[in-house]
């Protein structure tokens, strides 16, 4: 007589073990993974690290403050989006990494770096002025119609790159836009400034929203001009004779400041951390 066993227990199979972290302004879940925002320096404190079958690494969003629009007295160029970085498989350890959250450039200031890690991404490039050219950064701030040339991104030289160029400026008409985190900014025509540079999508908090736009160029008045347009967090050009003055990048998207007419150059917006990882 035969009698048959099943052993349980000895799979062989790996528990399924999972990080455990605390810091950022937001926490939140989507399904099973859990995703904290961080809005301003602060601390990522990883108290558990687990397993492949759980999940021992994150993915990240790291983009850096835009940068601000061009200064005074010309048609000033839009400011570039901060550099934008974003992937996942990045392993963590127990310990606390301190997350740093760039600011936004100030008119005629780049934006400030963001990092997580080994991980940063590099300010936005200020757009071209009266007093001088566009900057280089994560993306390239617009050239302004005094033909300084244009700013250049990807300025941390990472692959794939971080931002794009700044649209130019046409001498003594109009400006460029400011480069974007997916295209270069525009650049400026005889009747139209130059719009900023486009964004991108992610969907590390479980739904898609758009990040990391140029802003766009100050426009001419006579002939009215169309001033630089801007999306995905950018701000929008400023046109003098139609008393529109020019917008900030929207806080926490990285998004370029819009150049002025006549005026100083709007301001950045700041950048933002975003880490993501299986919890459960």
């Amino acid at each position: 007589m035969s009698f048959g066993y099943q052993v349980l227990g000895f799979g062989g199979g790996q528990k399924a073990e999972f990080i455990t972290a605390t810091g950022g302004d937001t926490i939140a879940t989507d399904g099973d993974y859990k995703y904290h925002v961080f809005e301003g320096n602060a601390d990522f404190d990883v108290t558990a690290v687990g397993n492949a079958s759980g999940s021992n690494t994150v993915e990240y969003l790291v983009i850096a403050g835009g940068g601000g629009g061009g200064l005074n007295i010309s048609y000033c160029g839009g400011g570039g989006a901060g550099g934008y970085r974003t992937n996942t498989g990045l392993a963590v350890t127990v310990q606390t990494y301190g997350v740093v959250v760039g600011a936004g450039g100030s008119g005629w200031d780049s934006g400030d770096n963001s990092s997580f890690s080994s991980i940063t991404s590099t300010g936005g490039g200020k757009g071209g002025g009266s007093l001088g050219g566009p900057a280089n950064g994560g993306s390239g701030g617009g050239g302004s119609n005094y033909i300084y040339g244009v700013g250049s991104g990807n300025a941390g030289s990472y692959d794939p790159v971080e931002g794009y160029n700044g649209g130019t400026g046409k001498q003594g008409w109009n400006s460029g836009g400011g480069g974007g985190a997916s295209a270069n900014g525009t650049s400026a025509g005889t009747l139209d400034s130059g719009d900023g540079g486009a964004g991108r999508s992610s969907s590390i908090t479980g739904s898609s929203v758009d990040r990391g736009g140029g802003g766009g160029g100050g426009g001419h008045g006579t002939p009215a001009g169309k001033e630089g347009e801007a999306t995905h967090g950018g701000g929008h050009g400023g046109n003098a004779t139609t008393d529109l003055n020019p917008t900030n990048g929207t806080a926490n998207t990285g998004g370029g400041g819009g150049g002025g007419q006549d005026s100083n150059g709007s301001n950045g917006g700041s950048g933002v951390v975003i880490l993501r990882y299986k919890y459960q």
